[in-house]
């Protein structure tokens, strides 16, 4: 077992992509103030009642605690991660292994690469130690794509990862096995089988947080347990993560949910440790060629990486070649991209190139790159101010600890801290990263359709019968041009910039008033880059039902948003072109600023709603959960 160190140490934790949320300087319209005391910047483009800016921050409505206890959680509290560590910790200990079979590396859908992959060099350390012969291995499971509402484009994005890293191991005589299970459930016990078939005698992975992930995890220590045989060892790592779940806590121990206190402790935990938690783990060690003549492992280099998943393929032949142009498979495409966005300047109209290959700048000027103008830029979708890391992270092409170190090598080797340059805005979304997913850890039922806040769990949504509106915002024909370019840049990339994610997310929710777990699943269906953690997370926060949310008399004006941050109207005119010869001003509204006869020759739809009502409707629904009284 490796040192327990903060960047080795298992999932011991008694020590304890959706939409990131803005509280950037240049988009503060007004302050309010945290439980805490400190100062939270507002976001731009919101709507606030006279009445509402008396309200208290933080209020509880009296028929709901704040935080119930859990229904999935034991008596004292234990998280299923904590679970998961009793699971491994009542596997038989001082085991006696052999020289010969091999150790097994599990590779999920977050780990898809080979450098700087803990589990991957840690499992060849231990390989190499024992002198066996290191197997890889993934499972491919239909039955947990449609549990987590996965869409074509994100297994597509696995499938194209997985057969460059099986290429690549082939030159280091490791195998890549691919296995398909239709049931997610048998996943445990297959791959037991699986291990015991190439005489493993040790599993290793990277943790996944999700509380279905860890429910198979223990379901794997089980059933090692049960086997009877005392000669496996299972071993999990942090490696989604900077800081890992559990240990980022308040001073009576508990976690947060709130940001601000969590990022200055988060930011603690990592400067104080920073050499260790942003190291760069060593590549595997290759194996000897002998393993191509072994009787149960030479074969598994005969086996090939599908080109689908059934009933998981992308079947619109431009919508794959544009997924394949935008966003390169692979590790070195993930550091070209990583550092371009370090080291060059930002360009105008990048929304239709690649931000690897095609379009931006070349040339190195690190005092005025993206990273460095990142505050200013990030929310401006017509150039390329934003990182657009966010399908490499999602799948693990490139590990978060590769972002932290191109981050502190531009800041002479220290972590910033606040957002008043480029660099500390993006630490704190780095932060923000992990703050998502310590939260899916702490309150599991954010994983299971549930809100955060159990106060709104009574919040009245409208109908829609015939599905009409959730069709017309899908589609990106809601008459609003600035969230009807966000939806058509998702349909059509398969991404969408954030600014549009939580502008279109605080439309479905406050002018549809459509419950924000339909918005979770499309983004689910189409988004390259999804993650539970941070797509849960972006839309609780639209919501008003999550951590630290969007309040909810805060509420996102769909044409402002367009005028404050697409002013020219680049975006939309690119993703909307039934407006692309409207001039001017107009393009925010063109149904009130255009000619009848102009608008008409459009061919775009009129709004499907009067902003102005739906805002009033929104308040009256969570101000008084469980009554339809709209006034």
């Amino acid at each position: 077992m490796a040192p327990s160190s903060p960047a080795t140490k298992q999932t011991k934790l008694t020590t304890k992509g959706g939409i990131s949320r803005d509280k950037s300087s240049n988009s503060v319209a007004a302050s309010s103030t945290t439980t805490n005391g400190t100062k939270r910047p507002r976001p731009d483009g919101t709507d606030v009642p006279p009445e509402a800016k008396k309200s208290k921050a933080n209020s509880t409505h009296k028929a709901f605690p704040a935080n119930p206890p859990e229904p999935n959680e034991v008596d004292d509290n234990t998280t299923v991660l904590e679970r998961l560590d009793e699971a491994r910790e009542k596997l038989p200990k001082g085991i006696k292994h052999t020289q010969g079979g091999s150790v097994l590396y599990w590779m999920r859908m977050k780990d898809i690469r080979i450098k700087d992959n803990k589990a991957l060099s840690l499992a060849s350390e231990t390989a190499k130690k024992f002198k066996k012969n290191l197997v890889i291995l993934h499972v491919l499971s239909p039955g947990d794509y449609k549990a987590h509402d996965r869409g074509p484009a994100r297994i597509d994005w696995v499938l194209r990862n997985l057969k460059l890293v099986q290429e690549e191991l082939d030159t280091y005589n490791i195998p890549l096995a691919i296995r398909t299970f239709e049931k997610r459930k048998t996943i445990p016990k297959e791959v037991l089988k699986l291990a015991r078939e190439w005489k493993a005698s040790h599993i290793f992975a990277n943790l996944e947080y999700e509380i279905d992930e860890l429910r198979r995890d223990i379901a794997l220590c089980e059933a090692v347990a049960e086997d009877g045989n005392a000669d496996m060892e299972l071993s999990f790592f942090h490696d989604y993560v900077l800081v890992e779940p559990g240990t980022v806590l308040t001073g009576a121990g508990k976690p947060y949910s709130v940001f601000s206190p969590f990022h200055k402790n988060w930011h603690n935990i990592l400067a104080g440790h920073l050499e260790d938690m942003s190291r760069d783990y060593p590549l595997p060690s290759a194996n000897g060629d002998s393993i191509r003549s072994d009787s149960a492992l030479g074969k598994l280099f005969e086996e090939q990486i599908p080109e689908s998943v059934d009933g998981y393929e992308v079947k619109d032949e431009e919508f794959k070649q544009t997924l394949r142009d935008l966003f390169p498979a692979g590790t070195d495409a993930a550091e070209e991209a990583l550092r371009r966005f370090t080291l060059t300047k930002s360009q105008p109209g990048q929304f239709q190139h690649s931000p690897t290959v095609d379009g931006g700048a070349s040339e190195e000027d690190p005092k005025s790159s993206r990273l460095a103008m990142y505050t200013q830029d990030r929310s401006l979708p017509n150039i390329d101010g934003g990182s657009r890391m966010s399908p490499y992270l999602a799948a693990g092409i490139i590990s978060p600890r590769a972002l932290l170190r191109a981050l502190i090598g531009q800041c002479k080797g220290k972590l910033p801290m606040t957002r008043d340059t480029g660099y500390g805005s993006f630490a704190q979304e780095l932060c923000f990263r992990d703050f998502y997913q310590h939260v899916m850890v702490a309150w599991p039922r954010v994983s299971m359709g549930r809100n955060f806040l159990l106060k709104y769990e009574d919040v009245q949504w409208d109908d829609d019968p015939n599905g009409e509106k959730i069709k017309a915002w899908e589609e990106g024909k809601t008459g609003f041009p600035f969230i009807d370019a966000g939806m058509r840049q998702m349909r059509k990339q398969g991404w969408m910039h954030n600014r549009a994610r939580m502008a279109v997310a605080s439309f479905l929710v406050k002018d549809l008033m459509l419950n924000w777990k339909e918005g979770e699943r499309i983004f689910s269906k189409y988004l390259i880059d999804g993650d539970l953690g941070s797509n849960n997370g972006g839309w609780q926060w639209s919501a008003s039902t999550g951590t630290d949310p969007q309040p909810y008399f805060r509420i996102f004006n769909p044409t402002n948003q367009g005028e404050k941050f697409d002013p020219d109207g680049d975006y939309i005119r690119y993703f909307v072109p039934e407006l692309k010869n409207v001039k001017g001003k107009a393009i925010h509204d063109p149904h009130k600023h255009l000619k009848i006869s102009e608008f008409k020759a459009t061919g775009y739809p009129k709004p499907i709603v009067d902003h102005a009502q739906a805002r009033k409707k929104a308040i009256a629904r969570f101000k008084n959960p469980g009554t339809t009284d709209d006034e």
